[in-house]
């Protein structure tokens, strides 16, 4: 796909991994619907965006609003008449033993903005795009919908639930023009890990920082499956090799991962 003059459209676009693709695609020439709760943040991006000879949108939005999302979708289609690009960025992680997780704010929330929320603005921007028999959605997920970890237990949950939705609406949606594609990322450099590091069980474990990645490397992941589809992208390569060891020798992984909780799971 040539991605000049298309209209994409980017939740949790205010940092991190949004705000790169953002600047990327805008690059490609394509026009830019920021959305996410950071109004501010969103308006400089837009500003940075057009200094560039880009053009770009921000609209406010709380994914975990109903009401909010279609707005954000009308309000898109009444500026621009369509959306070629579709991209589920929103999401966050609050990473903690299971019962010290707290149910409104870490449990209930996640799951409306990562997993329900995505659902959501999917259902809102799919009719119009198979109206017109073409389009494409990519929904950001994570390593840990393949994977589950100790700490990841609700965070995990939403990523397995929308790899299975991923992967259900591609069969459904590819004879239709439509293509749906998974982006599987490992840990990278971005806001999401200051937020979910917050407790003490997470942030004082010893995690080398040439793990992480560059955000920008997963954003130009986004906009090359968006130039040219595929099924999913797992990032780095190497999640791969663990993803399999975890399908196919599950007591390996148990048993490593069970070291780790009994080392530092204090109650």
């Amino acid at each position: 796909m040539n991605l000049k003059g298309k209209v994409v459209l980017i939740t949790g676009a205010s940092s991190g991994f949004g705000a790169d693709a953002a600047h990327l695609f805008a690059q490609e020439g394509a026009i830019v619907v920021l959305a996410a709760r950071r109004l501010d943040r969103l308006q400089e991006l837009v500003n940075k965006i057009q200094d560039s000879g880009g053009e770009a949108l921000a609209i406010p939005v709380d994914i975990a609003k109903v009401d909010e999302v279609h707005l954000m979708v009308q309000s898109t289609l009444d500026f621009y008449n369509h959306i070629d690009v579709l991209v589920n960025n929103a999401g966050f992680g609050k990473f903690n033993w299971f019962e010290k997780l707290e149910y409104e704010r870490d449990i209930e929330t996640q799951i409306a903005v990562n997993l329900t929320g995505l659902i959501e603005v999917t259902h809102t921007v799919l009719p119009h795009m198979l109206a017109r028999r073409q389009g494409h959605i990519i929904n950001m997920a994570s390593v840990s919908g393949f994977t589950a970890s100790p700490l990841h237990s609700i965070y995990a949950a939403t990523k397995f639930g929308v790899r299975g939705f991923t992967t259900s609406l591609r069969r459904e949606l590819q004879p239709l023009g439509i293509h749906v594609t998974g982006i599987y990322p490992g840990p990278a450099k971005t806001e999401f890990m200051d937020d979910a590091g917050e407790y003490t069980a997470l942030g004082n474990l010893p995690v080398p920082e040439w793990i992480f990645m560059e955000s920008e490397k997963v954003a130009k992941k986004v906009v090359q499956v968006a130039k040219k589809p595929r099924r999913r992208a797992i990032m780095p390569w190497g999640f791969a090799i663990i993803i399999f060891l975890d399908n196919f020798f599950p007591h390996i992984s148990d048993w490593v991962q069970s070291k780790f909780s009994k080392k530092y799971h204090i109650l």
